[in-house]
């Protein structure tokens, strides 16, 4: 049995273990490859285990490194990295680390889209705990048979990824490749994060007909079975783990936001698809006013795509209206929501409790000349509304057209024009289109990343609307201060504190958001931000101060450095 691994926060520090030989080269956390030194060679029982001549850590990297520059295709580069991953975490979060602008796309968005698809076909070594709804009554037994303590907790579904739909288990590709963000973003060390795949079946039939399917093969529950099932994890995670985070992820439109708000009072929890986008969205609008000199009063507001993501925006939106001075009924006639049966207005009957809080009056339709007994689609909505902000969040590949986004630049000198939609295949549209359309004028930033455009001879940096920037702080923050619940506050906290981060590599200083370079700083700051709100509400279990949340923060980032390794004896 492996002891004090946890102790090892900052990296480098000396840790006793019972491992020996073999053993030791097989635990990923604990095994440093070709970089055990001599003595530890000796002390460990390694001789003749591994080849003679030591590694440095930097040459086992550029070893590594070279390895990783040698596959072509996205996939190829995923697969390559997980294995990494599966036999040594320190050397691939330290190579992820220094390679991260490269590297965060391959281990997440765009190419986890096809790592997901692929699941079953790649699997080689389990990540976390599979709970299978077979296995219901069993919950408790699995949970308790994890034995290390876990401080985040990432938990899917497998319902609808990204914008690729149900995946079943295959969706467990996406709390593996978010904890991997957590550790490299914000450094939560690895031993304490937990991804969850909550097996409750598949729709997909090309997954039911699939030999090789991974998962429970049977149609997806729904209705009082699925709840049942749901009940069941959360309050053995409670009980097992009560002062974990819990972030949902990838949950269909329609048991994201129920379950959120189902469950958002009894543990720390939070849905990233929902809240964390609003947030670095809210960011990117914010860095846009502050770019354009215009105030968030005089904006309107378009978001195509009605889901949890859009409404989630909507509702942080208000919040930070709301907090800039404009009444909460003012900051919601701003936004206009479009979904697959047109705009959202209150003479539909078919709206859903979350689309309803934003539907827009018959007399404000009224007012910019729409018809309320005919669908209004984006085509029409845009124009007459005088957009100034344009969302993605839909999934329809090339909706934001050339006359669409032409007829922005008309009335708006800098439109802010966000395609959203993940993966790549998904973006609404393709930022050097926008950019052509509105003559290099527009404020464009996008889920997925994409190179700096080229036009009229000046290089424009797209920034990535990336969540990357802003769960990982959070879930550090609400850690440290063994946050009770996760207020709407620590939201626009984390936004506010995005958006006026200066920073830029240089070429990207146009860019509205920040560099992935400069992530963990990033994460620091959120995470004292969030901490901060949660100490001042009264929500913070750890006995800390305003003066002592920094510290606290920066003493819990975990460094991808070799542990120090001494033999215990068993």
């Amino acid at each position: 049995m492996k002891a004090h691994i946890i102790a090892d926060l900052k990296g480098g520090q000396e840790l006793e273990t019972t491992l020996y030989g073999e053993e030791l080269l097989r635990d990923p956390f604990l095994n440093k490859g070709s970089a055990f030194t001599e003595a530890e060679r000796e002390e460990f029982g390694l001789k003749g285990l591994l080849p003679y001549n030591a590694s440095t850590p930097e040459e086992q990297e550029e070893r590594t490194y070279s390895n990783f520059l040698e596959k072509s295709a996205p996939i190829q580069k995923y697969i390559f990295l997980a294995g990494l991953q599966d036999r040594n975490e320190t050397l691939f979060y330290r190579m992820l680390l220094n390679h991260i602008t490269e590297m965060v796309p391959v281990i997440y968005t765009p190419t986890v889209g096809e790592a997901c698809q692929k699941y079953s076909h790649i699997f080689r070594r389990a990540h976390g705990l599979y709970l299978a709804y077979p296995d219901m009554d069993a919950i408790p037994d699995i949970l308790n048979k994890w034995q290390r303590d876990v401080s985040v907790i990432v938990v899917t579904d497998g319902q609808r990824i990204l914008g690729l739909g149900d995946l079943g288990a295959g969706g467990m590709g996406i709390p593996v490749g978010k904890l991997s963000l957590y550790t490299v973003c914000a450094g939560i060390h690895p031993q304490k994060c937990l991804p969850i795949l909550l097996d409750v079946g598949t729709n997909n039939e090309d997954l039911l007909k699939d030999p090789l399917y991974i998962g429970w093969k049977h149609a997806r529950l729904s209705g009082t079975e699925y709840d049942k099932f749901i009940e069941r994890f959360v309050q053995g995670v409670k009980a097992r783990w009560p002062n974990a985070i819990l972030q949902w992820e990838d949950f269909s439109k329609d048991n994201a936001s129920r379950l959120l708000d189902k469950y958002k009072n009894t543990l720390p929890s939070f849905n990233d698809d929902i809240q964390g986008t609003a947030a670095v969205s809210v960011a990117g609008i914010i860095r846009g006013l502050k770019v354009t000199g215009r105030k968030i009063a005089d904006e309107k507001i378009v978001i195509l795509g009605a889901g949890s993501a859009a409404t989630g925006i909507a509702r942080l939106l208000t919040v930070y209206m709301k907090k800039s001075g404009i009444p909460e009924k003012e900051a919601k006639e701003k936004i206009w929501l479009i979904d697959t049966k047109g705009l959202v207005h209150q003479g539909r009957k078919d709206l859903s409790e979350d689309k309803a809080m934003f539907a827009q009056s018959l007399k404000h339709l009224g007012a910019v000349k729409l018809d309320p007994e005919k669908p209004i689609l984006l085509e029409a909505v845009v124009p007459a509304v005088g957009a100034t902000i344009l969302i993605g969040t839909s999934g329809q590949p090339g909706v934001f057209g050339e006359a669409l986004v032409r007829s922005m630049a008309i009335y708006c000198d800098r439109p802010m024009i966000f395609p959203l939609s993940n993966p790549t295949s998904k973006s609404e549209a393709v930022p050097a289109d926008i950019l052509e359309w509105t003559e290099g004028k527009a404020l464009v930033a996008t889920g997925s990343p994409f190179q700096p455009v080229l036009i009229q001879g000046k290089k424009i940096p797209i920034g990535q609307c990336n969540n990357a920037f802003i769960f990982p702080g959070v879930g550090l923050g609400l850690a440290v201060t063994k946050a009770k619940f996760v207020p709407e506050e620590v939201f626009l906290a984390a936004a506010e504190t995005l958006a006026v981060f200066d920073k830029r590599l240089p070429g990207f200083e146009d860019s509205l958001f920040p560099n992935l370079e400069h992530v963990r700083e990033i994460s620091r700051l959120i995470a004292e931000h969030v901490g901060r709100e949660i100490i001042r509400l009264g929500l913070n279990r750890e006995p800390l101060t305003l003066q002592s949340l920094p510290d606290a923060v920066r003493s819990s980032m975990w460094e991808p450095v070799y542990p120090k390794l001494k033999l215990r004896p068993a």
